[in-house]
């Protein structure tokens, strides 16, 4: 048995949430708003992709400007070592994030991993403004802007058992459809609400060692392991 790993970016490759961090650092919407916009999407009533748009409509910044930003922050220490030892087992793993691919790509090249499969939204910079574009839309649940269980689909067509890794709500779509889920944060606590079968982590060390786990067990269902 062979797997695909399918990791969010913010909050689980990266311990911090750099999108949300971009948000923060160059919004001017007033802090009502910002928390106005967060009720609408927690409560159903705003999709992540009308989420970004409604946030990404406050942002004043160039592009060398946000990605400067974005090079305060890293990625785990771990998680160039997991891949390296999923690629050796022939396993495969892949990013899938609802944030843009312009500073998950390069976090990724500065850590020697830029072979990595990244599907993610994209940021167009005009006039100062972070204007969102959506490649993946239109594709499974219809309103993220990435639907993270298009890519864990995709995966387990190929034949792959597909492990999903994340820590937030955006990540809900991922797990539902992931045959085993990884899980911290604000997805954990959903997934134990929900019923959805999950294995807490809390970096890569943790997710390298469920994957030996697996491995050595020649991939006993997940409802069987601690």
């Amino acid at each position: 048995m062979t797997f695909a790993f399918v990791c969010d970016f913010d909050g689980t490759v990266s311990p911090h949430d750099i999108g949300e961090g971009i948000e923060r650092r160059f919004s001017t919407l007033a802090p009502e708003a910002h928390a106005a916009l967060l009720a609408e999407w927690l409560c159903g009533d705003l999709g992540h992709r009308a989420l970004t748009e409604r946030l990404c409509e406050g942002l004043v910044v160039e592009g060398d400007e946000a990605l400067a930003f974005t090079r305060r922050f890293a990625i785990d220490p771990a998680f160039a070592e997991f891949v390296r030892e999923a690629e050796a087992a022939g396993d495969r793993v892949m990013v899938a994030s609802e944030g843009f691919e312009f500073y998950i790509r390069d976090q990724l090249a500065r850590a020697g991993l830029e072979r990595l499969p990244v599907a993610a939204n994209r940021a167009r910079f005009e006039a100062r403004r972070l204007i969102p574009e959506f490649p993946h839309a239109g594709r499974g649940c219809g309103r993220c802007g990435n639907c993270k269980a298009v890519h864990v689909e995709a995966l387990r067509a190929a034949g792959r058992t597909v492990v999903f890794v994340g820590d937030g709500l955006s990540d809900r779509c991922g797990a539902r459809a992931a045959d085993r889920v990884l899980a911290r944060g604000a997805l954990l606590a959903w997934c134990r609400e929900t019923g959805v079968h999950a294995r807490p982590f809390e970096h890569f060390g943790d997710v390298a060692a469920a994957a030996r786990a697996w491995r050595a067990s020649n991939g006993a269902p997940a409802g069987a392991e601690a």
